[in-house]
């Protein structure tokens, strides 16, 4: 066969940079926008800081009465303070202010976030007020710097004494010494080695009179592993004792808590977001604008700008290309911000019945509908609403949180699995705690109130909530 040349139509599909940059700054969360901006700042001399005034949000971004955009209404949110604004002209400047909520609905627009004391914090604490040598002292630093999350001393003890100074050389006696004291400091339990010792700490503070105190701390020692395969009856006829005194002693052991570090650690390990979009209502309205979160605020520098002119020709062609740059991406910041906005408004019109009356209003409503609404593809509300959240008067939740698949509900049209598992969970929460409703039952009161719902899928949304069977949840007294 012999080459030759041939001309054919087509079409493709080109990502050019710019479109490549705008999908990768849509589908990024407010920390990864904040250390993008950090980095294109840091690389390209056309891009500067610009200053913030700091406590102005309350006065220059108040919305004027009767704008935004209601739930079910066509007003319009243009001109309304809180979109992203990006000017042209003497400031090429991208920046976002926030339309405040009313005094009684919400605080300060920022998630503020409090410094929380650690399990460590709360331990050399108490070393500190201990009357310790210094020696022991060390000793004892470098056991509570050991110590995990959940309270749990899970390093040997011959590992942690070899990472010591080897000026210090700690016997085992001292090690031992000290993890006494560590162990008797709060939270009771903290610096066990393994669950049974992590028991036994929590017993032996008990007074002696505590109904099944010396059997519970003689269960922990070893039988208590077998009681989930033999129950209360096989250990009570294991250990030739009373079932009731056994039972008596299960019920004291399950009263502990076999994670002690985490009453003090989950404060700490909380996960604080900065909300991207702000929801809030006045006058019966929904509106919604972007959160200002303490995102840095970004322009073209002038003074660079201005030498182009004068620049020769090498210097002006490296200016040139970094204020292309530059100009690309507040563009591209600029159409984040009019998506993000853009979803959040088809969500507030979607979902009005879920901010004014919680999970169990949630309707059904899929990425395809809001993409068809809004004139989207289906990848683009994804990313826009990829790691996003909005403060709302529910408290500060994902924008997928708006998201649910839908059940068929008879003639009521369709529920979503959200508000199915709302409505299970006020069942179960006003049952009689004698006489737990089964699954069944509560398939039965769900049919009742016009949702269909077979047993096995109220037995899937019970245990995505977390909540036991019948059986389990059944309390006497």
């Amino acid at each position: 066969m012999k080459p030759r040349l041939q001309a054919t139509l087509g079409q493709h599909l080109v990502m050019t940079p710019q479109l490549q940059q705008a999908i990768r700054l849509l589908q990024m969360s407010a920390v990864e926008l904040e250390a993008e901006l950090a980095a294109a700042v840091e690389s390209n001399p056309l891009l500067d800081w610009t200053e913030t005034s700091i406590g102005t949000g309350s006065t220059d971004a108040a919305p004027a009465k009767g704008e935004g955009e209601h739930p079910g209404g066509e007003d319009s949110f243009e001109g309304q303070p809180g979109e992203a604004d990006w000017t042209g002209g003497d400031g090429e400047t991208w920046h976002q202010r926030t339309g405040p909520a009313d005094p009684g609905d919400e605080g300060q627009l920022a998630e503020q976030v409090a410094e929380s004391e650690t399990l460590h914090d709360h331990l050399l604490w108490q070393l500190h007020l201990s009357p310790l040598s210094p020696r022991d002292r060390q000793i004892a630093v470098a056991l509570i710097e050991a110590i995990d999350d959940d309270g749990y001393l899970r390093e040997p003890l011959e590992e942690i004494a070899a990472a010591l100074d080897h000026d210090l050389k700690p016997s085992s006696e001292e090690i031992q010494t000290a993890l006494c004291q560590i162990q008797r400091f709060d939270p009771v339990g903290v610096g066990a080695r393994d669950l049974a010792e992590c028991l036994r700490l929590q017993i032996q503070p008990l007074p002696d009179e505590t109904p099944g105190k010396a059997l519970a701390y003689q269960l922990a020692n070893g039988p208590l592993e077998r009681l989930p395969r033999i129950g209360v009856s096989g250990l009570a006829s294991e250990l030739k004792l009373d079932e009731a005194e056994v039972e008596t002693a299960v019920k004291l052991l399950r009263s502990l808590d076999p994670r002690p570090g985490a009453q003090i650690g989950a404060i700490a390990n909380d996960t604080y977001v900065s909300p991207d979009v702000v929801i809030w209502r006045r006058d019966g309205v929904w509106r919604a604008a972007l959160s200002e979160s303490m995102r840095p605020r970004i322009s073209i520098h002038r003074g660079y700008e201005g030498m182009i002119r004068h620049a020769s020709d090498s210097d002006a062609s490296y200016l040139k290309g970094h204020l292309q740059e530059a100009r690309w991406l507040l563009k591209s910041l600029e159409a984040r911000g009019d998506t993000l906005l853009k979803v959040t408004r088809c969500l507030i019109r979607q979902q009005a019945g879920f901010l004014e009356f919680g999970d169990s209003a949630l309707r059904p409503l899929t990425l395809r509908e809001v993409a068809a609404e809004i004139g989207l593809h289906e990848s683009t509300v994804s990313r826009a609403i990829a790691r996003k959240y909005a403060r709302t008067p529910r408290g500060t939740i994902p924008l997928r949180a708006f998201f649910a698949s839908g059940i068929g509900a008879g003639t009521t049209g369709e529920a979503s699995s959200t508000a199915i598992q709302a409505m299970l969970k006020q069942l179960i929460d006003a049952e009689n705690p004698r006489k737990p409703l089964s699954d069944a039952r509560l398939a039965e009161s769900l049919k009742a109130s016009g949702i269909p719902v077979a047993r096995r899928t109220v037995a899937k949304y019970r245990e995505a909530m977390g909540i036991a069977s019948s059986q389990d949840r059944v309390r006497i007294g």
